[in-house]
C-alpha cells in the first residue's frame, strides 16, 4: 500500500509538494548564512551546506521530476481522430460518400494503468529517500570535516604554545652557555624549536586544504580561509547497539529507497503479467454523405450514417510476454539482494563505528583524567630542575614533547569521538545535533 504522502500527490498543489520536499532540510537548516565569517559552530555549517550545496539541489530536482511522472503513468493514451476524404466519392443508394470521421480511444486492460501508477509512485518514493540519503551523506561529510578542522585548530594552538615555552628557555640556556655551560644544550634546543616550526608550517598548510574542502561542501562563493570552529571535547557516550540496528532497519533512507525499488519492481512484474491481456479500443464513426443524384426519393437519401466500433488487439507473441515477466522477476530479485547486501554493510559499518567510538572514549578518559595531569607535572618539575642545575636540557625537551604528544592524542580522541557519533547518528537517521535515541551511558 502506498503511503498517504504519495496517495495525496495528485490532489496537492505544487507549492505544497515543494514545501514537503524541503521538510527534511528544515530539521537542520533555519536561516541562510550571509558570510563565511558567521560559520563558527556545526549548526551554521549544516545550515549553509543543506541550503546551498548544488549536488543536493540536483537530487531534489530529480525527485521533483519523478513526481511529475506519476500522472503521466496513470493517464490514458491520447485519443485518435481520423479524417478520410474521398477524392472519388463512393456512390451509394442514399448518396455519394464524401468524408469519414473517426474518433477512437484505446483503453488498457483492467489494472494496467493502476500498476503503472504504482510503479511510478514507488520510483518517486525511492528518489525521495535517495534525496534524504544524500542529505545525510552531506551532513556527515560536513560534520566529519568540521571536527577534523577543529583538531587542526587544537594542533596548531598546542604546537605554538609548546614552541613559545621552548623559546622562553632560550635566554636561560644562552646565559648558562655564557657562564661556561654546555653549548650542545643550546644547539639541541634550537633544533627542537626548528622541528616544531616545521610542524607548524605543515599544519597551517593543512588548514588551507581543509578549509578549501569545507568551502566546496558549503558551496561558498570564495575560497576564503574559514575561521576556527567552536567545539569542545564530548562527554563519553556508549549507544545501545541493538537499538541502533533496529533504527537502521526502520529509518535508514538507503534501505527505504531499496524497499521502494522492490515495490516498483513488484509493480513492474504485474505490468508484465497484464501485457498478455488485450487492450480495448472504442471508436465512433461518422460518414458525411452528399445529396443523391440518381434516386433522390430513396428512403434516408442524403442522411449521414454513424456508428460505434470496438477493437481488441490479439496478444499472441507469448515468448515476448514470458521474457518480460522473467525480466521483471530478475529485477525484483536483484533489488532484494541489493537490500540484504546494503543492510549487512550498514550493520558492519555500525559495528566499526561503535568500536572506534568506544576506543575514543577510552582514550579520552585515559588522557584527560590521568596522563595529561602527570605530564604537566613532569614538565614543571623538569623545568625547575634544569633551572636549578639538577638536570639537563634533554629532560626538559623530552617532557615538553611528551606533554605535546599527549595533548594532541587527547584532541585526536575528542575529534574521533565526535566523528564516530556523527557517523552512527547518520547511519540510524537520528538528529545530528540531538542525542541518541538509543540507550546511552555517561561515564
Amino acid at each position: 500500500m502506498k503511503p498517504i504522502f504519495f496517495k495525496a500527490l495528485k490532489v496537492m498543489p505544487v507549492c505544497v509538494l515543494f514545501l514537503l520536499s524541503l521538510a527534511y532540510r528544515v530539521a537542520f537548516a533555519t536561516d541562510e548564512i550571509a558570510s563565511p565569517s558567521e560559520l563558527t559552530d556545526l549548526q551554521s555549517y549544516l545550515t549553509q551546506a543543506l541550503a546551498e550545496n548544488p549536488q543536493l539541489d540536483a537530487f531534489e530536482k530529480r525527485y521533483e521530476a519523478a513526481i511529475q511522472r506519476i500522472p503521466q503513468a496513470s493517464a490514458l493514451p491520447d485519443p485518435m481522430f481520423q479524417v478520410t476524404h474521398f477524392v472519388e466519392s463512393v456512390q451509394t443508394r442514399t448518396g455519394p460518400q464524401e468524408n469519414v470521421f473517426m474518433l477512437s480511444q484505446k483503453i488498457p486492460w483492467f489494472g494496467k494503468l493502476s500498476s503503472r501508477e504504482n510503479a511510478a509512485s514507488a520510483e518517486a518514493e525511492a528518489l525521495w529517500y535517495a534525496y534524504q540519503s544524500q542529505q545525510l551523506m552531506l551532513a556527515r561529510m560536513v560534520s566529519v570535516a568540521f571536527y577534523e578542522y577543529g583538531y587542526t585548530q587544537e594542533a596548531i594552538r598546542l604546537t605554538e604554545e609548546n614552541r613559545d615555552l621552548l623559546r622562553k628557555l632560550e635566554p636561560i640556556v644562552e646565559e648558562k652557555v655564557r657562564t661556561g655551560g654546555d653549548l650542545n644544550a643550546l644547539l639541541r634546543l634550537k633544533v627542537e624549536i626548528g622541528k616544531i616550526d616545521d610542524r607548524l608550517q605543515s599544519l597551517r598548510q593543512k588548514r588551507i586544504a581543509q578549509s578549501a574542502k569545507l568551502g566546496e561542501l558549503l558551496a561558498l562563493p570564495e575560497s576564503t580561509l574559514l575561521p576556527w570552529p567552536k567545539w569542545a571535547a564530548p562527554e563519553t557516550v556508549s549507544p545501545d547497539g541493538l537499538s541502533l540496528v533496529a533504527a537502521i532497519r526502520e529509518n535508514n533512507p538507503e534501505l527505504q529507497m531499496l524497499e521502494r525499488k522492490i515495490s516498483s519492481a513488484e509493480a513492474r512484474r504485474e505490468i508484465a503479467r497484464l501485457e498478455s491481456f488485450p487492450d480495448i479500443t472504442l471508436g465512433f464513426n461518422y460518414i458525411q454523405t452528399g445529396d443523391p443524384v440518381v434516386n433522390p426519393t430513396t428512403p434516408d437519401a442524403g442522411k449521414d450514417p454513424w456508428g460505434f466500433t470496438v477493437a481488441v488487439n490479439i496478444p499472441i507473441w507469448f515468448e515476448k510476454y514470458d521474457a518480460a515477466k522473467a525480466e521483471a522477476l530478475a529485477n525484483q530479485r536483484s533489488f532484494e539482494s541489493e537490500y540484504n547486501n546494503r543492510l549487512n554493510a550498514l550493520r558492519a559499518e555500525l559495528s566499526t563505528s561503535l568500536a572506534t567510538l568506544e576506543d575514543a572514549n577510552r582514550r579520552l578518559k585515559l588522557y584527560g583524567d590521568e596522563l595529561l595531569g602527570l605530564a604537566e607535572q613532569a614538565v614543571e618539575n623538569s623545568r625547575a630542575s634544569y633551572e636549578s642545575g639538577r638536570t639537563g636540557i634533554l629532560e626538559v625537551i623530552d617532557s615538553e614533547r611528551s606533554l605535546l604528544d599527549l595533548q594532541l592524542l587527547f584532541w585526536r580522541a575528542a575529534s574521533d569521538a565526535w566523528q564516530q557519533r556523527i557517523t552512527i547518528q547518520t547511519l540510524a537517521n537520528l538528529p545530528i545535533l540531538g542525542t541518541f535515541h538509543a540507550t546511552q551511558n555517561n561515564e
